[in-house]
């Protein structure tokens, strides 16, 4: 089961007044190996959502698949006390895993402009509840993703294989942590009460479409 050992959360003045947002930011949450990424960049590439990214941080190493600046921003444990230093992360969770601490962030570096653009995302509950406590309820809006728990368990074995270095025994932590994190419970007290089913990737990539095409 994780450990949360560590979490900051900095309220400092933003640069937008919240009364003039008029953004939002759609976060895509699940458990791991639900698909959520690959939905992510299929939402992405549909031209006709005027949809922005926000990329969070990381101390945690980069998988094989990973770009630094695109999935995250990769940095050390240094570089990201340094920005807790100066005031700069608004949320940050942070996990006792099998390899060390890895820690998770997200920056105030001008990434976000609610009163110009729409966002999406991928985080977690954690992560939500705190963004949404930061930058006001109405403008987080969460798109919650399932999958039958055998088929996500397959997908992370497969995924994991394709790793020079397969780390099964972090794929088996995290399995059983995201069974507590995303408990219903926790889904309940963050007011998640919309899901989508995986189990049709093109059927789930319109439904969600259209859900974020109702508030533009």
């Amino acid at each position: 089961i994780v450990e949360i050992i560590g979490m900051v959360c900095i309220h400092k003045v933003y640069y937008i007044k919240k009364e003039k947002c008029m953004g939002k930011i759609f976060c895509l949450m699940g458990k791991s190996a639900c698909g959520k990424d690959t939905l992510y960049k299929q939402i992405l590439s549909n031209k006709s959502l005027p949809l922005k990214t926000i990329i969070p941080y990381t101390t945690r190493p980069a998988r094989d698949e990973e770009t630094n600046g695109v999935e995250y921003y990769f940095l050390t444990d240094k570089e990201q006390q340094e920005l807790e230093r100066t005031g700069k992360i608004i949320e940050l969770r942070a996990y006792k895993t099998l390899h060390g601490i890895w820690k998770y962030f997200t920056v105030n570096d001008h990434q976000i402009d609610l009163k110009n653009n729409h966002y999406l995302i991928i985080g977690t509950l954690e992560s939500y509840q705190k963004l949404r406590n930061f930058f006001g309820k109405d403008f987080l809006i969460p798109l919650y993703i399932e999958l039958e728990t055998g088929e996500r368990l397959q997908r992370a074995l497969n995924r994991e294989r394709m790793q020079k270095e397969p780390k099964y025994s972090e794929l088996c932590r995290r399995f059983l942590a995201d069974e507590e994190d995303f408990s219903k419970e926790n889904l309940q007290l963050a007011e998640i009460t919309t899901f989508f089913i995986n189990n049709n990737f093109q059927q789930c990539t319109e439904e969600i479409i259209s859900v974020i095409k109702k508030y533009f």
